[in-house]
């Protein structure tokens, strides 16, 4: 079931954070600057009507080697529980993707300035939707206590 994918980074992060970190990402400014030779500023027509995006990029300095597979406690702590890799968001993952959810601020040529993007400068940015409320969780939902706890500073 091997699929070769190759993606292209759609920008890059420019600022905010050049060493990643736990918590407190809400008070992180960056811009998302698109790749100027494949787009220009009409490809982001209308965005600035939202108030958040969801980016999907690439933990560019996680090293390959360095990638969990296995159950482990999230950020080490011996009070949590092991959880597969699966069962937490840890930048140490296959494929090294993040997705977050920050909020967008303004649309300016080719940037996009947000605040609360948890990538660091420099990572690529493989792409950018808009955060439509009928995309959220439909109906309860339910986290463990450990993820509630790890959550609380993150933003």
């Amino acid at each position: 079931m091997e699929h070769a994918v190759t993606l292209q980074p759609v920008g890059t992060v420019v600022g905010g954070r050049t060493e990643a970190f736990d918590d407190d990402w809400n008070t992180e400014e960056a811009l998302i600057r698109l790749d100027g030779t494949r787009f220009q500023p009409d490809s982001l027509a209308g965005l600035d009507a939202f108030s958040h995006l969801e980016v999907v990029f690439l933990f560019h300095l996680v090293d390959p080697e360095s990638v969990h597979t296995s159950a482990r406690r999230p950020r080490g702590n011996p009070d949590w529980p092991p959880v597969g890799i699966f069962a937490q968001r840890a930048k140490n993952r296959p494929n090294r993707l993040g997705v977050s959810r920050c909020r967008l601020l303004a649309v300016d040529g080719l940037d996009v300035r947000v605040r609360g993007l948890d990538a660091i400068d420099g990572s690529p940015v493989l792409d950018l939707k808009p955060y439509m409320a009928e995309f959220g969780p439909q109906g309860e939902t339910v986290q463990p206590a450990w993820a509630t706890e790890l959550m609380r500073n993150y933003y």
